[in-house]
């Protein structure tokens, strides 16, 4: 828990604002990023592709220095759909996160 927590609280520039062995969570504008550590409770993890986590950022550019600082691989490069920049990375834990920046 604690890697995951140092990773995300250098990713949004804040500290986590519950911290949890089990259970730590984020509140970024009302909005609760969770961090949940199934080990802690002996629950198995069945891992899937049906959902991946999607965080708009304002700055590509900076989220794409963090990256690098925090040794986080792209899987998805910086590609324009529609209105939008998109990347997908992967965080300390191996979870794959999804990022946009509106033009």
């Amino acid at each position: 828990m604690d890697r995951a927590i140092s990773f995300y609280e250098q990713l949004f520039e804040r500290t986590v604002d519950k911290k949890d062995d089990t259970f730590s969570v984020f509140i970024i504008r009302g909005f609760k990023f969770c961090l949940f550590n199934n080990s802690k409770v002996n629950e198995a993890v069945i891992w899937g592709d049906n959902c991946l986590p999607s965080l708009e950022v304002n700055d590509m550019s900076k989220l794409i220095e963090k990256l690098k600082i925090l040794k986080a691989e792209i899987i998805f490069p910086l590609t324009k759909i529609n209105e939008n920049w998109v990347l997908e990375f992967t965080d300390s834990e191996g979870n794959d996160i999804e990022t946009y920046c509106k033009e």
